[in-house]
């Protein structure tokens, strides 16, 4: 009798999901690297990195915006 096999569970680190969503916003990723992202990374933990480094990317943003215009102007 054919017995179901266990399905293999999901095992990565947050340090690969992290790598993972960053190479995104990159837009660079290898084909293979890809598919092992998909078959290793949970997507719950992609969606929360990938919300928490665009709030970070964001409030970066606006930080630079504040800096450059705060800054006296020694012309």
């Amino acid at each position: 009798m054919n017995t179901p096999q266990p399905s293999a569970k999901r095992k990565a680190s947050w340090l690969r999901t992290v790598q993972a969503v960053l190479w995104s916003f990159v837009g660079l990723r290898k084909n293979s690297e890809y598919q092992q992202d998909i078959e290793k990374l949970n997507p719950f933990h992609i969606i929360g990195v990938a919300i928490g480094a665009a709030l970070l990317f964001v409030l970066g943003l606006i930080a630079l915006v504040n800096w450059v215009v705060v800054q006296p102007t020694g012309l």
